[in-house]
């Protein structure tokens, strides 16, 4: 029961380990992690699609994993989700630059990049940190959609509402935007915007002088529904984002946001 409380292994591969150790505990821990790292490699090459997307937030700062692995059933499993949560924590607590560095973190005197492994031989799927983000920020929200496969968190300015946090980021979580404002969309999606807007123009017959007013038309059309201050509020579609924050503090607004979803 002590090996299988520190390594959840199963309690027949705690028993083989702790015979093949001779009765030596620590022994016994290296062998199930020796097999778990074993099982990882065999299992590189497979789709780890399912997993458990958390985020947390706390005053001026949030962030927000993703632990993927093979299936469903695993992803629900109470176990796999305290593991999770548990990165989560530790990320919470070192901000790390990108997954790459939260995974070489030790977290109860190991890697995350070796605990995952010893994971995956103790769960018998691949299992990886698919995503990791952070935001810092006056005040900061996230969100965790019920199931675990959508979690988003939003920075603002400055202190905001609780209820008002939470609009904001059900709002980016149900409508994927792709930036705060118009102003923050990369010029690549803009450019690919205009050129969709101009042959969709051309396809319906437009005259070639009108291509470029129709396309930007549209890509004002774009901004309206793809970035986050310019979206009609999901509870009030008579408002933008902007006008509803705006509604509740005059200089409030959002600085940046983070949505990972398992579905995309």
């Amino acid at each position: 029961m002590k090996l299988r409380k520190a390594t959840n292994a199963g309690m027949m591969d705690c028993k083989n380990a702790l015979q093949e150790a001779e009765g030596d505990f620590e022994k016994a821990v290296d062998i199930i992690r020796k097999k778990g790292l074993i099982i990882a490699s065999k299992r590189a090459d497979r789709e780890a699609k399912e997993g458990c997307v958390l985020a947390t937030a706390d005053g001026k700062k949030a962030v927000i994993v993703s632990l993927n692995c093979e299936t469903d059933f695993v992803a629900k499993n109470e176990n796999f989700i305290r593991f999770t949560q548990q990165i989560l924590d530790t990320a919470m607590d070192n901000l790390p630059a990108d997954a790459n560095a939260l995974s070489a973190i030790k977290m109860d005197g190991r890697t995350i990049a070796d605990q995952i492994a010893e994971q995956t031989g103790v769960i018998g799927e691949k299992l990886e940190l698919s995503f990791y983000g952070k935001i810092e920020a006056e005040d900061t929200v996230a969100y965790i959609h019920p199931g675990n496969k959508l979690a988003t968190i939003v920075g603002f300015n400055k202190k905001a509402d609780d209820q008002v946090k939470k609009d904001v980021a059900m709002q980016t979580a149900a409508m994927a935007p792709v930036s705060v404002d118009k102003n923050d969309v990369p010029a690549e999606v803009v450019a690919k915007e205009l050129e969709i807007g101009r042959e969709k123009a051309r396809e319906e017959g437009k005259p070639e002088n009108m291509l470029d007013k129709i396309a930007e038309g549209r890509l004002n059309k774009f901004y309206q529904e793809s970035t986050l201050l310019n979206q009609a509020f999901v509870k009030d579609s008579k408002q933008t984002i902007k006008a509803y924050l705006q509604s509740n503090d005059k200089d409030l607004t959002v600085t940046s946001f983070v949505r990972f979803t398992l579905n995309d």
